[in-house]
């Protein structure tokens, strides 16, 4: 299964390099110039790893490792242009996974990579099955049970519930439920998040008029309430 590559990374003359490396090497890449839009993406898009810039303009990339840490324990390798010990510590403390000082070889970025990745292979990096009060999302079977009884999804609903559920109590705009759930193999022809959500709620809410789980927040979207 083809695995993805977060690159956050200011410098888009760097930032197009280490893409043009991983992807020679098989690997599918996203990429982000800003903090921000880094944990956008890594809230969105599941990267199997992240390569975080360690100066970002924005939220910086001390303070993105620990946002992810909190969430996630996607792999972390960090980039910077500083070679201080106390910068490396602070990034290990944090939780990245190994750290690279600039100026350093694609290569050796990718070896490393690749090192990161066998370790933790075998682990459970993102949950397999999402539970969420009475709903559990089976990821691997893509399969979903409601109080225990078997609930069907279509493809679209089952995105959007996913991205919800990883996503608990946080508020989720249309633009980003758009987002995480329609990739491109989602043959969309409504794209209009309230009748998916509709539909969503007529499967997994006992009543759906006034739903439980999948809350509407007002002015924003919606989010996922245990």
């Amino acid at each position: 299964m083809e695995q993805t590559v977060l690159i956050v990374e200011d410098e888009e003359r760097i930032a197009h390099w280490i893409q043009a490396y991983f992807e020679k090497e098989g690997y599918k890449t996203i990429m982000a110039q800003d903090g921000d839009t880094g944990l956008y993406l890594a809230r969105t898009k599941y990267p199997d790893l992240v390569i975080l810039d360690l100066m970002l303009p924005g939220m910086n990339g001390t303070e993105l490792c620990k946002e992810l840490r909190h969430e996630s324990d996607v792999p972390i390798i960090m980039v910077t242009a500083r070679s201080e010990e106390s910068d490396r510590i602070t990034g290990l403390e944090l939780g990245a996974d190994d750290y690279i000082v600039k100026p350093f070889s694609p290569g050796e970025l990718v070896a490393r990579a690749k090192a990161v990745l066998r370790r933790v292979e075998g682990n459970v990096r993102q949950a397999k099955i999402l539970q969420g009060g009475n709903i559990e999302l089976n990821l691997t079977d893509h399969t979903c049970s409601v109080e225990g009884e078997s609930v069907k999804l279509s493809k679209i609903q089952f995105a959007l519930l996913e991205v919800l559920m990883r996503n608990p109590g946080r508020a989720m705009t249309r633009e980003q439920l758009l987002d995480g759930a329609f990739s491109d193999d989602l043959d969309v022809l409504d794209r209009t998040i309230d009748v998916h959500i509709r539909r969503l709620r007529r499967q997994v809410e006992a009543n759906p008029a006034n739903p439980r789980y999948i809350v509407t927040v007002f002015g924003i979207g919606y989010k996922f309430v245990t």
